[in-house]
């Protein structure tokens, strides 16, 4: 008799709540008001009207490739100085049969070296990429090299290392670099 009783008191309890005993929102506790309905009462109204979306998240648009860079030219040279500090270089790729010719401004280095990065996605360990070393010697203002071995038609970033630039004042290497955008090779 007793779980009767006890199934009797908490089924109206829980399908009408604390409104089946005169404990409703329109009690107010001593010393606080409820506003009546259509009116702002003691509330804050945000908002009046329809939910508004949250703000979608933009991103700023980025350059596929590096802007140009240009340096003076040096007294007495066609070919403009080595800069100081650090600096991008400026590197141009034309796409060839299964090869990439990479042609770049001549800096103050030892020599240089140059790498085709694949650029597809892959699970896993990452494949190797292989420098090909190009020496600093030559005439004129421009280094050029060609990359082989290539697949025809993948997406590749040509990345350019100058070697032998020179350290900074902690000890490190100059860095001394450039990096081309996304080239497919034919």
């Amino acid at each position: 008799m007793r779980g009767k009783q006890l199934v009797a008191l908490l089924v109206p309890l829980t399908l009408g709540g604390c409104g089946v005993i005169g404990l409703t929102a329109a009690t107010p506790s001593p010393g606080t008001t409820t506003p009546a309905p259509g009116s702002t009462g003691s509330w804050i109204v945000v908002t009046s009207g329809s939910a508004t979306p949250s703000a979608g998240v933009t991103y700023p648009s980025r350059a596929t490739t590096l802007p140009p860079v240009s340096f003076p030219a040096s007294a007495g040279s066609s070919c403009p100085p080595a800069p100081n500090g650090q600096v991008v270089i400026p590197v141009t790729v034309t796409p060839g049969v299964r090869s990439l010719t990479v042609t770049w401004p001549r800096r103050s280095a030892t020599g240089y070296r140059v790498t085709a990065v694949p650029q597809r996605l892959v699970t896993g360990a990452q494949p190797g990429y292989t420098w090909t070393s190009v020496p600093a010697t030559g005439a004129g203002c421009s280094v050029s090299t060609r990359i082989t071995g290539l697949i025809s038609g993948e997406p590749y970033v040509v990345w350019l290392d100058a070697q032998g630039t020179g350290g900074l004042t902690d000890g490190t290497r100059n860095p001394y670099s450039g990096a081309s955008g996304v080239v497919y090779p034919n």
